[in-house]
């Protein structure tokens, strides 16, 4: 007896995840033209409190072609989310002022289809990610190969996917733990 909802908001609002939201379900912005190279550049914002992380992930990220902002507390995040010019969050959860599961929530009560991997040096996340409906949940120390290829799954990821993975439709979340010893690069936080 289950009727398909005429669009990703009614989807939403069905499984009860919809508290109070008048913005758009995807995220504002569509992306910059890159006239060099043809194509929509992404903007990602990195939200970790640990400046050394956020520099060496901000600079692996502009070498993959991706503009980046910064935010340094869970508080900024939310802030330089709402001006509409990120498409994609990095966020940990271990942030000041306002931590990445509180900032996570608030996001995506305004934005439920907002593409968010949650980062974290915290073991035994996978439960409340799940449960929160997170695009991606990776573990530091990240592998880089690992992350672009994540961050590209999850911008094109449709909005419905992540709608229904929201309202708990889909467990099956992209996990990635830290990688074994390697010579492969890394970033530490």
């Amino acid at each position: 007896m289950s009727s398909k909802p005429a669009n990703q908001l009614e989807t939403f609002v069905r499984c009860g995840r919809l508290t109070s939201r008048e913005g758009d379900l995807l995220p504002a912005s569509a992306g910059k033209v890159d006239e060099s190279a043809g194509f929509m550049k992404k903007t990602l914002l990195i939200a970790d409190g640990d400046v050394s992380v956020s520099k060496s992930l901000g600079k692996v990220l502009k070498d993959a072609g991706y503009d980046v902002m910064e935010a340094a507390d869970g508080a900024e995040a939310v802030q330089q989310f709402k001006t509409g010019q990120i498409d994609l969050l990095l966020l940990d959860i271990g942030l000041p002022i306002r931590n990445g599961w509180d900032a996570f929530e608030n996001i995506t009560s305004q934005a439920p289809a907002f593409p968010i991997i949650v980062i974290t040096g915290k073991e035994n996340q996978y439960d409340t990610a799940v449960a929160a409906g997170v695009g991606a949940l990776m573990e530091k120390p990240l592998d880089v190969a690992q992350l672009l290829k994540t961050i590209q799954d999850l911008l094109v990821e449709p909005a419905e996917t992540r709608l229904r993975r929201l309202c708990g439709y889909n467990q099956n979340i992209r996990f990635v733990p830290p990688p074994q010893p390697s010579i492969r690069p890394k970033l530490h936080g």
